[in-house]
């Protein structure tokens, strides 16, 4: 404990009862945690079996337990360092005699999701979209503890989601399976129905730590107050200005209702980022003062040095790019390894473009999240599809695939044979003129195909046939936005745009592809890389530079957040990427977006301009905690520079450089 700061120490040396501590980005949480945990076994004499410590990942309580071995000095007391998920199952094992095999695996649950699709009849265009967003929806239902019929689902059309809800159920229980979200509800029952089995583990269970507790739902949170009782020795830990994770259940709000469940708790925060450099935290610490419902906290830097942040607009995607690999090149060249630089996108299908960039220069890269294939959504084979079939083919999964999109009410009965010939489709309906009519205007818009070029191709089927109007009432029937797919179809366009001929477009997605399947296979084994990866992905690390790319207004905050509690969870987001950065903080921004006008992001101006925040709910006790408002010194106010060079001369720094102001 010598070599930790006091608000520090004052945290690990807390013995009985309930502790909140506020543990900022890079403020020591983990060595905090187990030094706890060390104080507890070696000083107040607590056996280590009745110690549990919680985390949200098997790679970060593995971590813990090292760290926690390593002060000990190699020795491996029985401390619990396990997840959740772990910690749940483990007692549903002692009581129902659950095995391992009774956990579902991924492809175990995306079959039971698409059998129940199936035996329901759903039109799913793309299963691997339809797999994530219904059983992320599945997710989302059981740990919120809500009735399906009370949700509005995106993935599944026309209401269908409550039936899907239980039909899924129950082909899950037949095979005797339960998944994660499961554990969780079975557990808190079990704990609530059979008092004798809470005491039990209650007894085991003395002490609780819980990290990351701002990712914690409300089903966890009621789980984990269940278990421990009347001797409320729960030591949480987390930061509410870094819960991004809404869509999963988290709530900032359960760090508050912390102190109304346990008043008797005191608050320590931990006020000093050993990880950012002065300029960046101070950037970072007046974007989140803009948010209103948080603890106010203030926060110290440990380094002094440290870039000011750069804020660089350009003209468009293509200029960013190139920026960005200059720059990456340039520091590399400098001595920066590959891996101490990442670039974080709002969307994980925002990095194509860099992506295809980087592999021509042969930069080697890792896309944390997957590196997205565009060419294999739906929208792209439906647009290949009337492509080819512009082209002369005419097989008959070709022609299923796009025959109705937009309806034209044409029966799967009349395109029975592996050949499907305009003429043939005339003869079925012949004698009914309207469907006569239709085949001939879809014959007539699949031959003006046939010359254009892939970008022109790509207008004409948008806009004249009216594939557009076909994704809108797409979107409309599965409560989606419109503007997700037609995100997707403007990229599909634009990334047509520099190919003449079908042929130089269809080869340039094949070694794209190629790349695509190396690069995956690679990735799993290169170290020395960029980092790509989404905003959300980002938290928990650290690196050298950071660049930010888009920070536009319907990408930072996103589209689809609208009330102030979304809005709030963009900033938080955003001040999440902020803070991955050691030394240099670049974030750009783009005047034009797939062909039409972009604005800058709000929190551009935010960084030098923060509105000045009410009174914040629940402001942080103990060591450290200050009131808000009152910054001594103030970002400087251009889209250059956010320094401390002071708003006048940083504008006067603008205006000679001829850069614009967002």
């Amino acid at each position: 404990m010598e070599q930790m700061n006091e608000a520090q120490r004052k945290a690990a040396a807390h013995r009985e009862g309930p502790l909140l501590v506020l543990a900022g980005p890079g403020s020591g949480k983990t060595l905090v945690i187990t030094a706890r945990t060390k104080y507890l076994v070696e000083t107040c004499k607590v056996p280590p079996e009745h110690i549990l410590v919680v985390t949200f990942t098997k790679a970060a309580a593995a971590s813990m337990r090292e760290r926690f071995c390593g002060l000990m000095g190699g020795e491996r007391p029985p401390v619990t360092f396990g997840t959740f998920h772990a910690v749940f199952f483990q007692i549903l094992k002692h009581a129902y005699g659950y095995t391992a095999s009774a956990v579902a695996r991924e492809e175990q649950k995306r079959q039971a999701a698409l059998e129940t699709a199936e035996r329901m009849g759903l039109d799913i265009p793309d299963q691997a979209e339809f797999l994530k967003g219904v059983l992320g929806e599945i997710s989302y239902v059981k740990n919120e503890g809500i009735r399906p019929e009370e949700y509005v689902s995106r993935a599944c059309p026309g209401g269908s989601f409550p039936r899907f809800f239980r039909e899924y159920g129950r082909r899950m229980r037949a095979q005797g399976l339960l998944d994660f979200d499961d554990m969780l509800v079975y557990c808190r029952e079990l704990l609530m129905a059979r008092k004798d089995i809470l005491a039990a583990w209650q007894r085991r269970y003395r002490y609780i730590l819980v990290d990351e507790f701002q990712d914690v739902n409300a089903m966890q949170y009621e789980t984990v107050k269940l278990l421990a009782g009347s001797s409320a020795n729960l030591f949480i830990v987390g930061d509410d200005d870094q819960s991004i994770y809404r869509f999963r259940g988290a709530r900032p709000q359960l760090m508050r209702q912390f102190q109304k469940d346990y008043p008797q708790a005191d608050t320590v925060l931990l006020n000093v980022n050993y990880r950012c450099g002065k300029e960046i935290l101070h950037c970072a610490s007046r974007l989140i003062a803009c948010n209103k419902q948080r603890f106010s906290k203030e926060i110290e830097a440990f380094h002094s040095g440290g870039a000011p942040v750069r804020i660089h607009p350009f003209a468009g995607v293509a200029e960013e790019n190139a920026f960005l690999l200059g720059d990456i090149r340039k520091k590399h060249e400098a001595g920066v390894p590959y891996r101490e630089m990442a670039v974080l996108f709002r969307t994980n299908v925002q990095p194509r473009q860099l992506m295809e960039k980087l592999m021509a220069y042969n930069i080697p890269f890792r896309m944390k999240d997957g590196l997205p294939d565009m060419y294999s959504h739906f929208i792209a084979r439906n647009l290949l599809a009337y492509i080819r079939l512009g082209m002369g083919e005419r097989s008959r999964g070709l022609f299923l695939s796009v025959m109705n999109r937009p309806n034209r009410y044409i029966s799967r009965e009349a395109v029975e044979k592996p050949q499907v010939f305009f003429s043939d489709l005339l003869n079925y309906y012949s004698g009914r003129g309207w469907m006569e009519e239709r085949i001939r205007t879809f014959e007539e818009d699949v031959s003006c195909l046939e010359g254009m070029s892939p970008y022109t191709a790509i207008h004409y089927i948008r806009r004249v046939i009216g594939y557009e109007d076909y994704l809108r009432e797409y979107a409309r029937e599965r409560g989606m936005e419109e503007e997700e797919l037609l995100d997707v179809l403007a990229e599909l366009q634009e990334a047509s745009r520099p190919y003449a001929s079908y042929e130089e477009w269809f080869a340039h997605m094949k070694e794209y592809q190629e790349e695509w399947k190396r690069q995956m296979e690679e990735q799993a084994k290169e170290r020395e890389a960029v980092q790509l990866m989404t905003m959300h992905s980002s938290k928990g690390l650290e690196y050298q530079t950071v660049y930010l790319t888009e920070a536009n207004e319907g990408l930072n905050p996103y589209k689809r957040s609208v009330t102030d509690e979304e809005i709030e969870e963009e900033r938080r987001l955003f001040y999440v990427a902020m803070t991955r950065a050691k030394e240099e903080l670049h974030i750009c921004w783009v005047r034009e977006r797939c062909g039409r006008p972009a604005q800058p992001s709000r929190f551009l101006r935010e960084l030098s301009e923060p509105e000045e925040p009410k009174a914040s709910r629940g402001a942080a006790r103990g060591k450290g905690a200050r009131k808000p408002g009152g910054r001594r010194e103030a970002c400087a106010g251009n889209p250059e520079i956010c320094g401390r060079e002071g708003r006048a001369e940083a504008l006067r720094h603008a205006e000679g450089k001829g850069v614009q102001k967002p």
